[in-house]
């Protein structure tokens, strides 16, 4: 069973699906050279970079390059360290990893503050009458995904737009609207599946 806390609905999302093992898009911490002289450096030392650089455009006589290698001054011009540039950048950057099926599939347990309308209660923890309610359950099979993956590929999945698409997308999918929609205006959430 894997576990995300955090002090919106949406940060406990995120840190159960890191919990799942999941990376998100991210830049390569090696890849920060600004001048196209080391970056082209940089990109012609890997299998990868040399991709990059074709995939880019890049063609050029090997003469050519060692030239532009061995001389850091050398006059290049600005098309071409355009293309470097873009090699650069595209390998700078590693894609998310997608979002697992099983994840997907997961039977959701959400505990903290729920308000559905004037039902405003803490779920599935201790409450001001001594009582521990059930966690609100929800079936992440009856979600609708796509948004919530698009989001997730493109970096986009900040901790609010995660909550909001869960409500929107998983959420109203397997158990409807609710009163006057679902609110998570707690502090503090912890998420299990």
């Amino acid at each position: 069973m894997a576990t995300g806390t955090g002090g919106s609905l949406g940060a406990a999302l995120n840190a159960l699906l890191r919990d799942h093992g999941v990376q998100p898009l991210r830049r390569l911490s090696s890849y920060h050279a600004k001048h196209w002289h080391a970056q082209l450096s940089q990109l012609t030392h890997t299998q990868r970079g040399w991709e990059a650089l074709e995939r880019a455009g890049l063609t050029v006589r090997p003469e050519t390059l060692v030239k532009w290698l061995s001389d850091p001054e050398y006059n290049v011009r600005r098309s071409y360290q355009g293309i470097i540039h873009a090699a650069y950048e595209n390998i700078a950057i590693v894609p998310a990893d997608p979002i697992p099926q099983p994840f997907k599939n997961g039977q959701f347990e959400i505990r903290g503050r729920v308000r559905t309308g004037d039902d405003d209660r803490i779920r599935g923890e201790l409450n001001e009458h001594g009582r521990i309610p059930a966690p609100l359950r929800i079936d992440g099979r009856s979600g609708n995904w796509a948004e919530i993956e698009r989001k997730w590929a493109e970096g986009e999945l900040s901790d609010d737009a995660f909550e909001d698409d869960f409500v929107e997308y998983v959420i109203i999918e397997d158990i409807g609207e609710g009163t006057d929609g679902w609110e998570f205006p707690g502090s503090s959430y912890t998420v299990t599946v």
